[in-house]
Order: structure tokens, then sequence, then C-alpha cells
């Protein structure tokens, strides 16, 4: 709200002007949170964006500068830095602004306020001065934005500036009325003829500052501000129009502020009518709008292009210089949150660590983990934090009661009733931790040398193996993490005969071992025909040392046994 009015010279009051409020729509904060993620990082550069307000439409709320989702640019790349606006909107008024976001809550607080205030300021000064604010007057009400976008917990910190050019000493008011009663009853009806064309019209509808003339006649007539020098002399009444947004009969609203500086400098003059244009219900509403008469004297200093002048313009909240905080955390589907939280912690790697980490790839990676015990539950997590998002557990084994303490995916309920399967409570708790994984249980055996088989299992045991065949084929990346050594080799053979990318993990009381086995690091992973195999000795050949390539491939768990590995368990 404006200040109380104070006396001036002239018998005028102190011209006080109701302050711009700011209002931010939902989609603009998650076009933000999608631009930082995949195209800013963690660059701080400005960001030109554009806000929207109009004329204000009802007699006890004013209207907002409004930030929505296309007042931010694209995150595509092939977009272009700024946003794509379209123009002729008697409801949507452009106004340039630039935001400024922090990477961090500290940064955020931390940042020369006043510096940037100034900042924008000259830029209103120097339009002013190269006639630019003439040709296109909404860079007066040029504005900025601050912001802190914290992704983890989706909540945004922000404050608005408005920077208004101080006139010192300041212009008094002379005659503050509706502008219902400073009109006649015939160049009312003229002049809300001209306002309702002049605010039809695409061409002109969103352009908030005007000139308007009335004719000796009562004719009104409304004009670009470039026109200036055909408004001059003839007896015409000359009155400095804005699109106010404010609703309160004795304060006009924030644009007048820049628009005093612009008539003062650019034309010279001290004594200003001035048109609070106002609607009502989309109605021009001269009731609801004012007309006034601005006295202005010369600031000192005013003339020196190179000096700007003092500038004021940052937004209350509730009355205090403190910025505002929204949270749309309860709003948001929790999934997405994670979602959102997860793919956050991998770019912030990829941006200050790693950045030809390609995060595309590991989410579109399927990874098949051979056991869920110790180590499948362990790497079945830590594949997810680094972002892999399709992962399957193969293991026949239920959950015993001494397993949760050392496997991090099982609880003491998984352990009741004879325990339930590994694969499948695994499964369930990676989704719980993570909703957006893609995840798959496989009760099975794997099939190991050394093992006898009854005759009557003999089928059994065939069809697992033509199972775990076609599992290695329809994944990229296998781990082998069981817990004896026989039950690796029947993995290996096929995953080098598959030429997959195999990584074993094994650890002993007193020893571990982690080993990557496969294609070479310089070689590039055959696509294989997912037919299943028929029998085990079926394309024996890929086990040489080289791939098809040419391309040298990596040994394996096994290259040194002479024999087949026995049964390590009895």
């Amino acid at each position: 709200m404006a200040a109380k009015r104070e006396s001036g010279s002239g018998g005028g009051s102190i011209l006080q002007f109701a302050p711009f409020q700011s209002s931010v729509d939902e989609g603009f904060w998650h076009r933000l949170s999608s631009l930082k993620l995949n195209k800013l990082g963690i660059d701080e550069s400005p960001i030109p964006i554009t806000g929207f307000y109009a004329p204000c439409s009802h007699l006890q709320v004013s209207n907002h500068l409004s930030l929505l989702t296309e007042s931010l640019p694209s995150d595509s790349d092939e977009q272009s830095s700024t946003a794509e606006i379209s123009r002729g909107s008697r409801n949507k008024c452009t106004v340039p602004g630039t935001l400024y976001n922090s990477n961090t809550l500290e940064s955020f607080y931390t940042i020369d306020k006043q510096s940037l205030l100034k900042q924008e300021a000259k830029k209103i000064w120097e339009d002013i001065h190269s006639g630019k604010a003439v040709e296109d007057s909404t860079v007066l009400s040029r504005f900025l934005v601050i912001s802190f976008a914290d992704l983890k917990k989706w909540s945004f910190h922000y404050w608005f500036a408005f920077p208004a050019l101080v006139l010192d000493p300041p212009a008094t008011v002379v005659d503050l009325k509706p502008a219902s009663l400073w009109f006649s009853s015939q160049e009312a009806e003229s002049v809300s003829a001209a306002c309702s064309d002049w605010r039809n019209s695409s061409l002109t509808a969103d352009v908030p500052y005007f000139l308007l003339t009335i004719a000796p006649n009562s004719r009104a007539t409304i004009r670009h501000l470039k026109d200036w020098e055909a408004c001059e002399g003839d007896g015409q009444k000359l009155l400095f129009g804005f699109y106010d947004p404010c609703h309160l009969q004795n304060h006009p609203g924030w644009p007048l502020r820049n628009f005093l500086a612009l008539i003062l400098t650019r034309w010279k003059l001290k004594s200003v009518l001035f048109l609070c244009y106002r609607e009502n219900r989309g109605f021009t509403d001269l009731g609801l709008s004012l007309v006034g008469e601005a006295l202005i004297t010369v600031p000192q200093g005013w003339g020196d292009h190179q000096c700007v002048p003092n500038t004021v313009g940052w937004e209350l909240n509730k009355g205090r210089k403190v910025p505002r905080c929204i949270s749309l955390a309860k709003s948001m589907d929790p999934t997405r949150l994670a979602i959102s939280a997860a793919d956050l912690n991998l770019k912030l790697m990829r941006w200050r660590q790693l950045p030809s980490l390609n995060l595309d790839i590991l989410s579109s990676r399927k990874c098949l983990l051979l056991g869920a015990g110790t180590l499948g539950c362990q790497v079945a997590r830590m594949l997810m934090a680094w972002g892999v998002r399709k992962i399957t557990l193969l293991d026949n084994g239920r959950v015993a009661m001494s397993n949760p303490l050392r496997q991090s995916l099982y609880t003491l309920d998984d352990c009741l009733n004879g325990g339930d399967f590994k694969a499948m409570a695994a499964v369930k708790s990676l989704e719980r931790i993570f909703p957006a994984v893609a995840a798959e249980g496989v009760v099975m055996a794997i099939p190991m040398p050394g093992h006898p088989v009854p005759c009557q299992e003999e089928d059994s045991v065939l069809d697992d193996c033509r199972r775990l065949t076609d599992l290695i084929l329809s994944h990229d990346v296998i781990f082998l993490l069981t817990d004896t050594r026989e039950s690796r080799w029947l993995p290996t053979l096929l995953c080098a005969n598959t030429n997959k990318i195999t990584i074993t993990a094994a650890l002993g009381f007193d020893s571990f071992l982690v080993m990557r086995h496969g294609p070479g690091p310089f070689s590039i992973t055959h696509d294989v025909k997912t037919e299943a195999v028929n029998g085990l000795s079926a394309d024996m050949d890929n086990l040489g040392l080289n791939n098809r390539d040419g391309g040298q491939r990596l040994g394996c768990y096994f290259c040194n046994d002479v024999v087949a590995p026995t049964d390590v368990i009895s």
C-alpha cells in the first residue's frame, strides 16, 4: 500500500504510488525446474523472462504482474534462449524481465540486491535517453527476480524488484480525481470509445503507455508516444495515459513512476496531466480511472546521461523486506518428487565431477543381478543411486531370520511364515525405496557343475539353462553376485558366448574380488540375436580372445581354470 500523503510545494500533495504486486503461476516453477535440470545445470547466468499484466479490472482488487509457464524459454536446445511470446492480447501486456537463479540458498541470500537493482535501472535510464522507451514503452516497467530452486524439496525462494527512478525532490499531485469527474460528459463518451478501440485492436491492446488528446470539439484520440510532436499545440488537451494495475482511488499505480521520468527527460515537461486507465469487467471504467496533474521539479544532475538516478523497487512481503517462499511438494505426486530428487543428485554429480557421464545411457540399460543376498541387495541399491532404472534380480532362496541384519533390502516381516522368496521381496523393497524403478524378480536356481541332477529333474534343469540364456540375452549388463564359485560358471560361459559386459563380485571372510569381463573398453558390443539357444554348445566359437571386430576382449573369472568347478556346498 502507498504511504500517507504529505504536503508538498505548490499547494499539492506529494505524489505517492501503489507498488506493483507479483504473482507466480505454478507452471513457471515447473518450467524453471526443467530448464535447470536439462539445460542450465549450475550456470547462474541471467535468464531473460517475460512478465504479464493488465489494467485494473475490479473495484476492490489490483492486478498483479504475473509469471506464467511461457515467461521462460523452453529447455529444448533447438529453441531460442528467450521465451516465444505472442503479442496483441488485451489481458497479457508483456513486460521484459531478468531472472537471477542461484545454485544455493546461501548465495540467494547474499546476492548484492542493490547492485542488481541499479543494473536494471541503468537499462531503463539508457532506454529513456536512447529513445527506445518511446518506441517500445514496455521497457519502462522492466523488472527482475532473484530465486533459488530447491529441487529436492520442491520449494522455491524468490524476490521481485520493480526498479523505479526516484524524483528528488518528489513530484506533487494536484486535483487527483476520478476521470468521470474530470471530463465533460461529451469528452467522457469520446474517451471511452477511443480507449475501447485502442484496447480491442490487436496492434495496440498490449501497448501500456499512450497519448490521449481531446480536441476543442470534445473528440478524443489515442496515439503512440512516438507521435508526441503531432499532439502539441492546436488548443488540444493532452494527457499521458498508462495501464494502471492499481485499484486505489487515492493513488496511481507503480508504472507512472518511470513514465514521469521519461516525460521529464524526453520532453522537458514540468506539469503533466496523466490518466490512470482502469477497467471494470473488461470495459473502460472512467469512474475507477483517475486523472491528475503532476508537478515536477527537475532533480539535480538529472541532465547527466551517465549519472543514473537513485532507484527503489524491491517488493515487500507482508510489509517486510524479506523474500517469499513457496512449496509445491504437497501438490505433486510423490513418485514424481522422488524422480526429480534422484535426477537432481545425478546431474549434480555430472555437472561437478564427470561432465561426460551419459545419464540417458544409464537409465536405459537393463541390468541382471544373479543373486539377491548381501551383494545383490547392495548392488541393486547402488545401481538405482547411479540412475539405472531397469533391474532384474534372480534368486531361488527365501529370506531367513539372519538375513535382514546383512542384506539391506529385507526386514523381519520378510522372514515370517517360512520367509518370502528373496527375488520377490527385494523387488518390493526397491519399489518402496524408489517407486519409479522397473524391477523384476525371477525365482530360479542356476544349474551348477558338480551338483548331481536326478533323472526326474533333467528337463527342469535344461529349462532353467534355456531361461537363464534368455535372461542374459535380454539384458545389457550381468552381475554375478552368488555365494558359490560353481554357481558363477554357467553364467560366465553364457556371458562370454553372447559377449555381454559381466561384473563379478565375491566376498570372503577376509578378502573380496571385483572383476569385469566381457567386451574390452575399446570394443563395440555386438547386437545378439534374441532367439533362444537350443544347446549349451551353440556358438561356443565366440569364446575366443578377440571380438568379431578384432577388438580385444577381457578375461573372465574362470580363465585360469583347467577343470570345471566342483560342489563346494556339500
